[in-house]
This record gives C-alpha cells, structure tokens and sequence, in this order.
C-alpha cells in the first residue's frame, strides 16, 4: 500500500475551483475525484475508497456542514478526513459547528496553495499509515490464528498419543514412573498403581509405602540396582514379585534408565513396571506340563516293560498276541483318558472299548450296565488291564469260547467304593485253577496293591464270577463329561470298504509303525506301495493309476499329508487317515474321511479295506519301494 495511489474527493458547485484544486493538489500524486454537488459527492463516496474529502461550505441544496453530516452517520466513512473550504468568514461558533459535524481541519480563501496541499499530505499519509496498520494486524491476526490451529493440532496429537500410549500400557499390563533428582519426589502413572493393587488418588510415593508392596525377598536386589543405576547411570532390568495390599502376588519385570545433564549429572530416573504374572503361570504350567508328560510316558514304558516281560505263552504267536493284547488295552484307555484332556475316563465308555472285539454273532451275548462314572486315569488304566485279561481269559477258556455263553458286567457305587462285578454264565464248565497265572496275578496287583481295593474270584459251575471294588477318591464323579457323545461318534470304527484292487499307498513317517502296518497288510494279501516318509514321494506315487487305496499319516515330520488326500480325492481313490493327535486337529475339509487313532490294531486293518483281488501277484509294481 506504500505505492497506492489514495482517492481525494474534491467537492465544490464552481467548475473553475475545483479545477484550481486539482492543480494545487496534482503535485501529491494521488488521485483526484471531482463532485460538483453534494449528491454526486454521495454517490462517489459509496463507489470509492476515500481517504480526503475537500468540501466547500456554501453550497446549492445541501451545504458542506449538511453533507458532512450524512458523510459520518455512514460507518464506513466515520473516520474519513474532512477539510472544509469556506469563502466567508467563519466565526467560533461556525468552526465549532463544522467539527461537530466530522471536520478535521479548515482552509479560508483565498487558498495558499502550499497550506492546502501540506494539510492534504498530512491526511492522506494519515489515511495510509492507517490501512498499512490495518493490514499488518489482519497478517498479525492470521498468523496468530495459524499458529494457535497448530499449537492445538499438536496439543491434539499429543493427548492422542498420551491417551494411546496409556491405552498401550494398560492393554499390555505395564506402568510407568518417573523419579525427579531435583526434588526427590516420584510420580507413578495409573497403570503402575493397577500392578501394585493401589488408588492413584490415595496412594502416596514415599520409600516406607513402596517397600510395603515389594517381596522382601526382593527388596535388596532392587535397592543394589538402584544405587548401581545412579552410580553409573546406565540402564537396570530385573524381575521381582509384588504383594499388593490385599495379599495376592505378582509378578513383574522393571526396566529403569537415567537421564543426565552435559556434565554428567543424573537429573531424572524413568523406568516401565510390566506385569509378567501370566507369562509366569503359563512357563510354571508348561513345566508341569513337561514333568507330567515324562511322568505318564515313563509309567507308559514301566507298564509295557512289565508285560513283555511277565507275559507266558507256548509259542512266539501266542506270545505277539498276548503281548498286544494287553499293550492296546492300555493303549484303549490311554485314548479315553487323552480325549478328555486326562481329566478321567468314563468307566462305560472303557468297558465297551475293552469287550468291544469280541461283540460279534448275536447281540445280547455281552451286556454292560452301571450310572455314569469318571475315572481318575491310573485307575482307568487298572481297570482297563483287569477287564482285558477277564475278557481274554473268557474268550479261551470261559462263555465267550462258546456261542452260548453270556457275559454280565455291572457296576455301583456303594458305601464309599466303586464296585465292578464281572458274571459268565452258559460258558464251558469251570474250576478253579491250581495255581494264579498272569491274569490273575495282574488283576491282583492292579487292583488291590496300586488301587488299595479288593478283587474276589468266584469260579462257579456255570461260569466265572469276579468282584472288584476300588475305594471312592475325590476324582471319580458321577456323570459322563461333556463331549463324549461327539467323541463316541468320531472313533467309531468306519465301516469296510470294497475296493476293486489290492495296491495299497502306505504313508508314514515313524518308520517302527510304519514296518508293523506294511507286515500287517502283506499278511492280509495287500500290495503295498511304501511306506513312503516324506510329502513330494508320496505325491509322486499318487498320481499312480494303478493304486486302488491309500493309509496316510497326517503329519509328516511338520508337514501335512493334505495336498496327498486332495490329489486321491480327485481321483476317488478312497483313503483314511492315521494320527497319533485328537481327531478335532483334522482339516474340516476331510470331515467324512475314516480316522484311525495310533497304535492301529491289526484287526483294525483287516476290518478297513475288502480287496476284489487275492494276493498282488498280477499286479504291476511300479514303485522301487513297493512290497508284496
């Protein structure tokens, strides 16, 4: 605005004046506006910005002191400078009147050209200097508008990352502290105080009311690498448990780091308290876990070391038989012990496992009846070994030799004790036997010296008949638990299928089971293709035309068999799968296909697959690992 030339409005009836005041005035450099009437004075004024008005007092129609008058009841106008021209002479009370009206100054006539333009000057730099003001407070305002918008966006950003930042500490157990150098006082956020179980509004920081909430185990350690912390001002990180007022204990783990002054001088402690106490219980259950685990699978080994050891046969046959025999009758209750997550066996669900084999011809040979009881799992397993050897000895030598012999089992609960009686009627006749052979020995020993309970044999006429009574502990409940109807369903045997050849895929890793399973299908008149370890060989032989069947391991070695089972079931070769974990862990996209739980049975074999075919010897073996 320094350059802008200013608007003077010249007013005046007589051409010839204003054309002297144009004159006087053209030096200035400003612009110059003529009015010949107060009206058209007016008019210019609401048209233009005017920073001088020159106005002749005696004028037609309205006068100058009139049309000053209507010039300052405009606001816009209410500061603009008027200077009055007047011809006559003007007295005191005429001046009063004009300044009254809005006029800054006056000019009498005749007219020094060098007053009227020195006084003009004066008003238009006025006018100027004012708009230039005018201006820089406009810009002085914006920036301070623009610097307050920004002062609060970063106000803003700040209490947003305050507030994620408190979110962050809560949602990840944590707290934080401050410990000023200069005044010795400490600051504890909310989160801190959640940890040590005390209100923020209440709870002051001092050193007696901070070693109340600490362990004294741990109270030393923490004051050692405090002062090691303000020695040498570096970083300190420990773990220590808290006791919160209301006795429960914590867990934590503090981290606290120094900052220093130039000269080296600690001038604040910052540290972050997190709550560690569920990482704690979860790396003390995991231990647990780990101990039980080697616990259950040393006993595991004890009880299949004791029975190859004491078992008796004749001839190697009957020995392999007796030993599985009694190997997966452990192995059945081991299953309904791991299905409920080794919370306890259903004593029904174990009895039909266990006489399950031998329920064959007509249906009401076998009967089992007795509520709903949930073993403690070494007492399932005992049960599990005493009714195997009752139901192997009943098969040889008792009812189940003959077609019409009958076995009744029934259990109770009575006066503080489990009672099991086991009844064979329409068997072979019996006696007792001269000495106790295994069976005896290990239903004995099971029940009576592991569980503290009683076995009574009664060998009658017309059958057997065994008691077994074990004391109630506070692990066995009445009532089945929850889910083992859906379980019942899912190890089901699944029925036979006919498949129109004898080539069968053999996938699994464990190379032990996986010889057992080849053996085992070989002596059935399988062809095998495998046993193949590993996902690309057992791929590349799935793509063999000539397989009828496939038994595949879900988890070799880390990876899944699935891509296998997808390319088999393009081709509608039919295939079940073996796993040693939970039959849930199974992709839902194989829902119907059979699961078999290891240890797999050789009858289970037997029963799974009908071959068209006798024996492999037509078949084309294009594998270097196939048998048969």
């Amino acid at each position: 605005m320094t350059h802008d030339k200013l608007n003077i409005l010249l007013v005046d009836d007589q051409p010839a004046k204003l054309l002297s005041y144009e004159v006087i005035l053209r030096d200035l450099g400003e612009n110059l506006v003529k009015a010949a009437s107060a009206r058209e004075a007016l008019a210019l004024l609401l048209k233009k910005d005017i920073a001088v008005v020159l106005i002749d007092v005696c004028m037609p129609e309205l006068d100058g002191f009139q049309l000053a008058a209507m010039i300052r009841e405009h606001p816009r106008f209410r500061q603009t400078a008027i200077i009055f021209i007047s011809a006559i002479h003007l007295s005191d009370v005429d001046r009063l009147r004009g300044y009254e009206m809005g006029a800054v100054d006056y000019v009498p006539v005749p007219v020094i050209p060098e007053v009227l333009r020195a006084k003009v000057r004066v008003f238009a730099e006025l006018y100027r200097k004012n708009r230039q003001l005018e201006q820089l407070n406009r810009e002085l305002e914006e920036r301070v508008a623009q610097r307050t918008a920004e002062l609060e966006a970063s106000t803003a950003r700040l209490l947003d990352s305050e507030r994620l930042r408190s979110f962050a500490l809560a949602a990840g157990r944590m707290g934080s502290w401050e410990w000023d150098a200069a005044t010795g006082e400490s600051t504890w956020d909310e989160g801190q105080c959640r940890i040590f179980g005390v209100d923020p509004k209440s709870f002051t920081v001092r050193l007696e009311t901070v070693r109340a909430l600490i362990h004294p185990d741990y109270w030393l350690p923490l004051i050692r690498g405090w002062k090691s912390l303000l020695q040498d001002a570096q970083t300190f990180q420990t773990e220590f448990r808290v006791q919160r007022p209301n006795g429960e204990m914590r867990w934590c783990i503090g981290s606290a780091a120094a900052s220093t002054a130039p000269g080296g001088r600690i001038t604040r402690v910052s540290g972050v308290i997190i709550d560690i106490t569920d990482r704690k219980e979860a790396e003390e259950r995991q231990s647990l876990l780990a101990r039980e685990v080697d616990h259950r699978a040393r006993n595991a080994l004890a009880v299949v070391q004791a029975v190859v050891r004491l078992t008796r046969a004749k001839t190697v046959d009957a020995y392999v038989a007796a030993v599985e025999g009694r190997i997966h009758a452990v192995s059945r209750a081991h299953m309904l012990l791991s299905q409920s997550r080794w919370q306890g066996a259903d004593l029904g669900k174990l009895v039909d496992e266990e006489l399950g084999p031998y329920r064959t011809g007509e249906g009401g040979r076998i009967t089992a009846t007795g509520p709903n009881i949930l073993l403690h799992p070494a007492t399932a397993q005992a049960f599990a070994l005493a009714l195997h050897e009752l139901a192997t000895n009943a098969a040889k030598h008792g009812a189940l030799s003959s077609t019409t012999g009958r076995v009744r089992v029934v259990w109770e609960l009575r006066s503080g004790s489990l009672v099991l009686h086991w009844a064979e009627t329409g068997g072979p006749a019996v006696e007792a036997p001269a000495s106790h052979g295994y069976g005896t020995r290990v239903i004995r020993a099971s029940i009576e010296r592991q569980l503290g309970g009683r076995a009574v044999f009664d060998w009658r006429q017309e059958g057997l008949h065994c008691a077994m009574s074990i004391p109630c502990s506070d692990k066995m409940e009445e009532g089945k638990f929850a889910g083992q109807a859906q379980r019942d369903k899912e190890h089901t045997v699944p029925a036979p299928k006919v498949v129109n050849g004898n080539r069968i895929l053999l996938v699994e890793d464990e190379a032990l089971v996986a010889m057992m399973m080849r053996d085992s299908l070989v002596e059935l008149g399988f062809c095998v293709v495998g046993p193949l370890d590993r996902p690309a060989e057992a791929l590349a032989c799935a793509s063999d035309d000539a397989l009828d069947a496939a038994i595949l391991d879900v988890n070799l070695g880390g990876d899944l068999v699935y891509p296998v089972a997808e390319l088999l079931a393009r081709r509608d070769v039919p295939f079940v799968f073996v796993t040693g974990y939970d039959v849930e862990n199974i992709d839902p996209r194989f829902a119907d296909v059979p699961v078999l739980q290891k240890p797999i049975e050789r009858e289970v074999l037997q029963r799974l697959f009908v071959s068209s075919a006798n024996g492999c010897g037509g078949a084309k073996v294009s594998s270097k690992r196939a048998a048969g």
